[in-house]
């Protein structure tokens, strides 16, 4: 970075406080229209394979086909229109990129998103079609938060980041308050809710929802093995950043390092961390598709891919695992089902 760079005026002066209870709640009523209140699912067959409850959050059915639309709404829904004149800036590989296009087209922003040369060309395609700029940069040798904080200090323009923002996290734990409204409508106790983890948004937005409304519930974040940041700092009790070279199919979920904001948020809240490999993420996008009849892509299997494993405990208990997204390329979804060996002879 040039020394001359100097940070944009969307960047935070100071470090940000974290949101609340009642910043989940309004978020709510931001998004009651524009999003989904996704239901949660279940199949008795899978139940008994399982011997416990398994419900499912479908944000596979969220619009723009991940939960990533809530918080990028509730941050976009916020803008001034002078800021709205500017336009917003972001980075992602692919589900927030296509959650700030939509939300930005809906408050009549324009928007211009990094993405990763490798991102899902289902994304890519996505995020074009809801009206933004895509600029591509390689994830090994480029840094997509100073190219980004470089474009927004040149235009003016609003930075919308994937996890470490206030609104962003309020936004995502709307995903944890319609968990515990449909258990009490229910009358569902939960034993466990079981959340995808990259950031730490939806993780640490959703614990902070359940540990208010649902304090008997615990709440773990759940990542690909070899990128388990989240659960390492959890154990640590301060954020610990994981060395490079793994790899996994996971694409949404390969963050080193929990941000700042999100494990302030986490710590206290989160029960613990679990890590998968990318085998169990592989049968859990099956079991969604046999069981559940819907589509998941990887990232968006592994709180599922958990239960399956049997990371956590099932037996007799009722859990939880959210479906984060349904957005993955045909070539792999069919391959996987190929891998997997399905359909069944």
């Amino acid at each position: 970075m040039s020394a001359e760079f100097r940070a944009p005026a969307t960047s935070y002066l100071a470090a940000p406080e974290p949101p609340t209870l009642a910043d989940i709640g309004k978020a709510a009523s931001r998004l009651d229209g524009p999003a989904v209140f996704t239901p949660l699912v279940e199949s008795p067959l899978l139940n008994d394979r399982l011997d416990c409850r398994l419900l499912a959050k479908a944000e596979v059915l969220q619009r723009t086909g991940s939960f990533k639309f809530r918080g990028a709404f509730n941050r976009l829904s916020k803008l001034s229109e002078d800021e709205r004149r500017l336009g917003v800036v972001a980075y992602s590989s692919g589900n927030h990129a296509q959650g700030v296009a939509a939300a930005a087209r809906i408050v009549g922003a324009s928007a211009t998103i990094f993405m990763p040369k490798d991102a899902p060309a289902m994304k890519v395609l996505n995020t074009r079609r809801y009206g933004a700029e895509v600029r591509f940069y390689d994830r090994a040798t480029e840094s997509r938060e100073e190219m980004a904080e470089a474009l927004a200090h040149e235009r003016g323009a609003v930075l919308v980041r994937p996890y470490e923002d206030p609104d962003v996290i309020a936004g995502q734990g709307t995903v944890g308050l319609e968990i515990a409204s449909d258990a009490r409508r229910l009358g569902i106790r939960l034993d466990a809710v079981l959340v995808p983890c990259g950031g730490g948004g939806l993780s640490a937005g959703t614990a902070l929802a359940i540990a208010e409304t649902n304090p008997e519930t615990r709440v773990y974040s759940v990542e690909p093995q070899g990128f388990d940041d989240m659960a390492r700092s959890l154990a640590a009790g301060a954020r610990k950043r994981i060395a490079g070279g793994g790899h996994s199919m996971c694409d949404a979920l390969l963050m080193p390092e929990p941000g700042a904001l999100t494990f302030a948020v986490a710590q206290g809240r989160l029960a613990g961390g679990l890590a998968v490999g990318d085998a169990a993420t592989r049968r859990a996008m099956v079991t969604v598709f046999a069981d559940l009849n819907l589509v998941v892509e990887p990232s968006g299997a592994v709180a599922l891919a958990a239960v399956l494993a049997e990371a956590i405990e099932r037996a007799g208990r009722t859990l939880c695992v959210v479906l984060t997204g349904g957005n993955v390329d045909p070539e792999i979804f069919s391959e996987v089902l190929a891998s997997e060996g399905w359909p069944p002879a």
